[in-house]
């Protein structure tokens, strides 16, 4: 008779942690996949952690293509990089990003005795390459992943198309003085240009993909607070054509706000113009597309966007550059 009640309750002991771990792996599994509908992919593991750990948005930009296998790598690109996946390495390395910076052709000879930096604690001399990197550079290094996420710096600073830039291994950083103060430092779509390179032989990567089918609706927590961030498909513009503002809402726990009325005032030189955004979708996102028309070059537009969700009003800006 002990025998037969041991086996139950071993029995039971197992069916109840395999409901766990099961439970577990399928809450997983409801999570570990998000889609940006500015592209058109997603961002799964092994690159999901990765992207919203180290930088999100800031850093990396938006998925260009799904993960896919390019010469023996599992490798996704997006705006700014292209991840790698290294199952060989030890954590947390597994994941590392490729080397655009040197593979566009950036990379310049060392810096002369005579220009390397000494005794100056705004500067890093970096051996490896024979180039510094200074000042607000230096500081976004430092506080934005350091050598991980950008390598060594490859180029001295230098003028392109009339802004300050400097090339590292993995990333181009851009001075941006038009903009607020921590947004001064911008990081160059590094990765769009590599994809768009006329002999990258996986355009058909570039396709976007159905958005995943919508799980069972939840019911929604309190909604308390409310927090918006928006940016432009373009920083710098010509006059012409037309821009893209995107608007992204969360709740107070950082998880998407669905349903938000969003709306916005392009600030010209010539006088406001008032646009109401589409509500935001189930991923909190929201765009829209506007003709530019012919704005003054070298004056500022400042976005002034504006979110309502169920009596809350949230306000926040961006803004971008007509130069020619």
């Amino acid at each position: 008779m002990a025998v037969k009640q041991t086996r139950t309750y071993l029995a039971l002991a197992l069916a109840i942690i395999l409901g766990f771990i099961l439970t577990t792996v399928g809450k997983a599994q409801t999570t570990q996949v998000r889609y940006f509908p500015e592209t058109g992919h997603t961002v799964q593991e092994p690159f999901l952690t990765f992207f919203e750990t180290r930088g999100g948005l800031e850093i990396f930009g938006y998925p260009l293509t799904e993960q896919f296998n390019e010469g023996g790598l599992v490798v996704q690109y997006f705006q700014r990089v292209r991840m790698e996946w290294h199952p060989e390495n030890p954590d947390p390395y597994k994941v590392q990003l490729g080397l655009l910076g040197d593979w566009l052709g950036h990379r310049e000879p060392p810096l002369p005795p005579s220009q390397i930096p000494r005794n100056n604690p705004r500067c890093r001399y970096f051996p490896e390459t024979g180039h510094a990197v200074c000042y607000a550079f230096l500081s976004y290094y430092d506080r934005k992943g350091g050598l991980d996420i950008f390598g060594y710096p490859i180029s001295p600073l230098k003028i392109e198309n009339g802004r300050i830039v400097q090339y590292f291994q993995r990333a181009r950083m851009e001075w941006h003085p038009e903009l607020p103060r921590d947004q001064k430092v911008q990081l160059g779509n590094l990765g769009e240009i590599w994809v768009e390179r006329p002999d990258f032989v996986y355009k058909d990567q570039l396709r976007p993909v159905p958005p995943p089918k919508p799980t069972t609706a939840q019911l929604l927590p309190e909604v308390t607070e409310i927090r918006a961030a928006a940016s432009v498909k373009y920083a710098i513009t010509g006059r012409g054509g037309y821009q893209t503002v995107y608007v992204y809402v969360t709740d107070q726990r950082g998880e998407p706000l669905p349903g938000a009325e969003v709306s916005f005032i392009a600030r010209y030189s010539s006088g406001p113009r008032a646009f109401d955004m589409p509500a935001t979708n189930r991923d909190g996102y929201t765009e829209l597309t506007f003709p530019l028309g012919n704005p003054q070059p070298g004056y500022i537009i400042v976005i002034d966007v504006t979110v309502r969700y169920r009596g809350q009003v949230r306000q926040t800006q961006t803004s971008f550059l007509p130069w020619w």
